[in-house]
This record gives C-alpha cells, sequence and structure tokens, in this order.
C-alpha cells in the first residue's frame, strides 16, 4: 500500500520490472508513447532544418512529433505485404537533411529493422522505432526495444499491455537519464523524491523540459497487466489464428501475414478487401459489419492524405501508393484477451455473410 499518487516509488518498480521483461539497456517512463517519441527527438538534438523519414501509414502522432522539434517528416511508402516502412524507400529518401529514421511497427509487426539500421550506419543516422503497437514482439529473436538505440512503446487503452494512458522510452542509459529530466520540467533526475519524507525541497532546473511524467496511479495498473501479459498474448495468438484459418478461406480478403524472422505482437488484425472480387466498397462493408453489430475501425488514413501534411507539403495520394492503396481496403476487426470463442464466430460469420452477399 501506497500514498503516492503521482511519480513515486511504483513508477520506479514499473520502469524497472518492464526493464527486465524488454531486455532493454534503459527504460523510461511516461505519460504517452508520444511524450516519448517527442523527447527521443529532443535527446538526439534533431531540429529546424533537419528531416526524419516517416512511413506514411501511422497514426499521425509519428509525424507530428517531428514538426513539434522544428523539423520535417519525410513520408515515404511501405511493404505491401507487412504494410511497414519499406527500406528502398528509405534509401531513395535519405537526404544530406536526413537525421533520423523512425520506424513503425505497424499492428505489432515488427519492421525489417537489419537494412534500416545498415542504412543508419552508412549515413551516419539515427534510428527512433515507434513500438507503440510492439509489445512483446520479436525481430530475429530480439525482443523490440532490447537494443541501445531509442524505441517509444503506448500502453493506452487499447493497447497489449495498458495503463489507461501512458508509455516509455527504452534504448541506451545515457541517453535516457537525460530524457528522464527533460520529461519532468527539466529537473534533475531526483527532483520527484522532494516529497518523500527522505528527499529534500532542493532541486534545480538544468533545461527546459516538459510535463511527460507518468503517476505512480498508471504505474500500477500496468504492474498489475504485467502479471497477465502472457495470457494476454496467448489469447491474442488464438483469436488471431483462428481469424486466419476461417477468413483466409474467402478469395474476396486479403489476410494478415506475419514473417518468418518475426514474432508479431499481434496489436490488430487489418482485413483487406480485394475489389475486383466485391461489389461493395470498404465503407459499405464496415456499415454492414456495423448493421451485424460488429465494430471495426481502419488504421489509418495515410499522413500524407492527413490535411495538414498535404497542404504544408504538397504531398498527392500517389506519393505513397502502397500506403493510399492499402488504406483504400483496408478495416481492423475486433483483436483483444476478452473476445470468447463465440465473439470470434460471431464476426466470422458476419464476414463470411457480407462476402457471400456482395461477392462480384
Amino acid at each position: 500500500m501506497s500514498d503516492w499518487i503521482t511519480t513515486g516509488p511504483k513508477t520506479r518498480q514499473f520502469e524497472a520490472r518492464l526493464k527486465e521483461r524488454l531486455e532493454a539497456p534503459g527504460l523510461v517512463a511516461f505519460n504517452s508513447c508520444t511524450a516519448g517519441l517527442h523527447v527521443g527527438l529532443v535527446v538526439l538534438g534533431i531540429g529546424p532544418g533537419d528531416e526524419v523519414i516517416v512511413p506514411s501509414l501511422t497514426f499521425c502522432a509519428t509525424a507530428n512529433v517531428v514538426e513539434h522539434v522544428g523539423a520535417r517528416p519525410v513520408l515515404v511508402d511501405v511493404l505491401p505485404d507487412t504494410l511497414t516502412l519499406d527500406p528502398q524507400a528509405v534509401a531513395r529518401a535519405i537526404t544530406p537533411r536526413t537525421k533520423a529514421i523512425m520506424p513503425v511497427h505497424y499492428a505489432g509487426h515488427p519492421v525489417q529493422l537489419d537494412p534500416l539500421f545498415h542504412l543508419a550506419e552508412q549515413h551516419h543516422l539515427h534510428v527512433v522505432e515507434d513500438a507503440a503497437h510492439a509489445l512483446p514482439a520479436r525481430y530475429k529473436g530480439r525482443l523490440v526495444g532490447s537494443r541501445k538505440n531509442l524505441a517509444a512503446f503506448s500502453f493506452y487503452a487499447t493497447k497489449n499491455l495498458t495503463t489507461a494512458e501512458g508509455g516509455c522510452l527504452t534504448g541506451d542509459e545515457e541517453l535516457l537519464e537525460k530524457a528522464r529530466i527533460i520529461g519532468h520540467h527539466g529537473m534533475d533526475k531526483e527532483a520527484w523524491k522532494r516529497f518523500d519524507r527522505s528527499g529534500s525541497w532542493y532541486y534545480e532546473v538544468v533545461l527546459p523540459g516538459f510535463k511527460y511524467n507518468m503517476t505512480d496511479i498508471q504505474a500500477s495498473i500496468g504492474l498489475r497487466q504485467m502479471d497477465r501479459l502472457d495470457a494476454f498474448q496467448a489469447r491474442r495468438r488464438q483469436v488471431f489464428d483462428a481469424y486466419n484459418a476461417r477468413l483466409g478461406k474467402l478469395g474476396a480478403l486479403q489476410i494478415p501475414v506475419e514473417s518468418p524472422e518475426v514474432e508479431s505482437s499481434l496489436h490488430l488484425y487489418v482485413l483487406r478487401l480485394k475489389p475486383a472480387q466485391l461489389r461493395i466498397d470498404r465503407n459499405r462493408f464496415i456499415d454492414e459489419l456495423k448493421n451485424r453489430q460488429i465494430g471495426t475501425s481502419v488504421h489509418y488514413l495515410p499522413i500524407h492524405m492527413q490535411p495538414f501534411y498535404r497542404n504544408k507539403y504538397g504531398y498527392r495520394p500517389e506519393d505513397c501508393p502502397v500506403a493510399a492503396d492499402a488504406f483504400s481496403r483496408m478495416l481492423s476487426l475486433p483483436l483483444h484477451p476478452r473476445l470468447t470463442d463465440q465473439d470470434v464466430d460471431d464476426v466470422c460469420v458476419a464476414v463470411e455473410d457480407i462476402v457471400r452477399l456482395h461477392q462480384a
């Protein structure tokens, strides 16, 4: 039992346990993954005049944080099978102004990291992983977040492990000591103890930071979630495999893939329609599912098609054709540990029925 509700001993306990779980060299908890990405760019000194390569098929936060530090997000396309960042597109986008690559482990499927690290080494670039979907994912047997480069995770309400709101940054311990200070108003790293009996009221601000600290309430939720994470993942695998077994038989659908060298966190189940084999489009398909009491979402409207980035940088849909095509025919089916076998069957029956009714 603890009297702490804001940043305190539970937050430190959560950080220590998660660091061990991820086999990370260092870890700092924040109030969101967005905060972790933002602080990561600040720590690396990325700012005005710099460019950061970002996949277009991602949530807006990935590109927004680049804007926040005054740099330019250079949006590139994704691979047609996994919808993760295309290393060849990255190679074509590198300029003398490029300072970092920000790959996104889309839907929990790890990016092809080896060619990206090769490009980064060749051009002296940083790699900052957006691992919001990727706990606990592996690339070639190694956990995402276990390397010295920076990687940011999300513990938002929909994530595989949640603290309601929250996130963290993993990577080199020396970089993360600075990140901890930046994320807590720029105060020295032990400033949180000023309200503890053993602490001192005195603190110093060593740089202008942000209010990004995680609370002990969030951390307490996260500690309990970690106890259940393996069971959560086992159930996600059952649901994912059940969907693939049923829906993979329907020629009008493209089911998600998992490359042999990775272990996905199975965060999303992203289905893609084959328009030539259906008489209805994606939006009508979603409406039909809604009429059958099946909730869905779309992940995501590509960044290069979002009004702010389209208007500021002049992007056109055809600039990232794979992302644009995937968006036009994708939808995400329910995927979470509380789904029962009956729930899974209900989803499959609904999808099968819609395909049967509208097959071209």
